[in-house]
């Protein structure tokens, strides 16, 4: 399965919860540890868990494909989905600015997720 087509895939179930600031960075080109990672946020444990069940769902059913690694969940302030070719974070607010990943990962390509289509942010 086209790890681009996973990436939508989980952005779009991402959206469907009302994550907020969903970024998708493409890190092929810098790391041999996955193709795609995906970083968004939801304000409470409760919705940071409905965003992850969402997203499992989603791409259970879309593209028959379950989750290598789970980590986090019942904390549920950051919590990592690891499909192998895609990486996704689920944080709190706090957690995310204190992490920034985005910074992290910054020598990718960086791509927000607006109105369901991927739009690219910086190409270096």
């Amino acid at each position: 399965m086209d790890s681009s087509f996973l990436v939508e895939l989980a952005a779009v179930a991402c959206d469907d919860i009302k994550a907020g600031n969903i970024k998708l960075l493409k890190v092929d080109e810098v790391t041999s540890l996955t193709d795609w990672i995906l970083i968004t946020e939801g304000l409470s444990d409760v919705q940071v868990r409905a965003i992850i069940n969402n997203v499992e769902k989603t791409l259970k059913e879309e593209a028959d494909i379950s989750p290598l690694r789970k980590e986090g969940i019942n904390e549920a302030k950051w919590v990592l989905l690891d499909y192998g070719d895609l990486i996704i974070n689920v944080l709190q607010p706090s957690e995310r600015k204190f992490y920034d990943l985005e910074s992290f990962w910054s020598n990718g390509i960086i791509h927000n997720f607006s109105d369901n289509k991927l739009i690219e942010l910086k190409n270096e």
